[in-house]
């Protein structure tokens, strides 16, 4: 018999770990402390192999069903799907350390710009090694941009039935639009609301430059709703484990997951390319748009300041997304016959 959500859920920890089998040898141990962990058992070249997938709920049934499917697939191609995993994370590991490569290239450009520009060299001996690392590849996020589709996926989070830190910051994301590490680490220090600014200190952020978040009315709204639950702590959205640690992006991605949004079709970055695409539809600057995406700055003079660059055009592009998405959940509620919510 095949596993379903609720006998997931209703599974409590024994003296000794026991197993809840799916089907096509995929089960799930549940651990004496009430964890639970997804195992695929097959066979390759005569032995008998574990993968592990994950952790139940960041990977739901569903989720862990699909992965099963895929090993099944590359085991049907003769390969082992364990081996591949590992070729995977291998090569996960060389791109980010081209990545690295190609910050600390940037890194040292700037410097020796700014000796050349003090007098302490006459020449950037950096500019020799670009064109020498391996270009990095860039993977696209997964997004929704149909306006139609944004207001079903806004009200989809408002019936969301997490608990109130996880649908908060599945709330906030399309408001803010920052990465999901920012937003998963979010401290209330950061925030200033009678100022109604977010500013996330340079050393969370991926360019390393203080960047300020002008907050909507929505946007406040949802963080005094949160202080009822977290305002006592350090973190907006605290780990579940305890509070002297913020919530994982993983949480907020599996929370999607959890309302059928599978990888292919919206990702918790998937708020950044959202806003980015409807904003410039909407015919708001370029450089007012990206400011507030906090994308590189070229010019190391520039970007010292650039912070508060554009930052009243900013709030008021921040003010008129948040009532625009206010719109399109409310034309989502008049096509499926009900009322929107305020």
């Amino acid at each position: 018999m095949s596993l379903s959500d609720t006998a997931i859920k209703n599974a409590r920890g024994r003296d000794k770990p026991f197993k809840l089998y799916d089907a096509g040898g995929l089960y799930l141990i549940v651990t004496p402390a009430g964890g639970r962990w997804w195992r695929f058992k097959y066979r390759m070249d005569g032995k008998e192999k574990l993968l592990s997938f994950g952790t139940y709920p960041d990977v739901g049934l569903k989720e862990a069903r699909a992965r099963r499917e895929e090993a099944r697939k590359l085991l049907a191609e003769g390969i082992d799907p364990a081996g591949h995993k590992k070729a995977v994370q291998a090569a996960n590991r060389a791109r980010g350390a081209i990545d690295t490569a190609h910050r600390a290239l940037q890194s040292c450009g700037q410097i020796f710009r700014y000796a050349i520009a003090t007098g302490r060299t006459e020449r950037d001996v950096a500019a020799d090694l670009r064109g020498a690392l391996v270009p990095v590849k860039r993977k696209a996020f997964a997004t929704i941009t149909d306006p139609a589709a944004i207001g079903a996926l806004l009200r989809d989070i408002d019936a969301y039935s997490a608990g109130p830190i996880t649908r908060a910051a599945l709330r906030l994301a399309p408001y803010v639009f920052v990465r999901p590490g920012e937003l998963a680490g979010a401290e209330w220090k950061e925030f200033n609301l009678e100022a109604a600014e977010w500013r996330i200190p340079a050393h969370k952020m991926k360019k390393r430059e203080l960047h300020i978040v002008p907050l909507s009315r929505q946007a406040l709204e949802i963080l005094e709703d949160l202080r009822l639950y977290s305002g006592h702590t350090r973190f907006l959205f605290p780990s579940n484990r305890g509070n002297s640690r913020p919530m994982t992006k993983e949480g907020i991605l599996a929370a999607l997951r959890h309302m059928g949004y599978d990888k292919d079709v919206m990702t918790t970055h998937g708020f950044r390319s959202m806003a980015s695409t409807r904003l410039n539809e909407m015919g708001f600057r370029p450089d007012v748009i990206e400011r507030q995406l906090a994308h590189a700055e070229r010019n190391s003079v520039r970007a010292a300041y650039n912070h508060a660059e554009y930052l009243e055009e900013r709030r008021a592009m921040m003010n008129a997304w948040a009532d625009y998405l206010d719109s399109l959940r409310a034309q989502s509620g008049a096509a499926s016959g009900s009322v929107a919510k305020p």
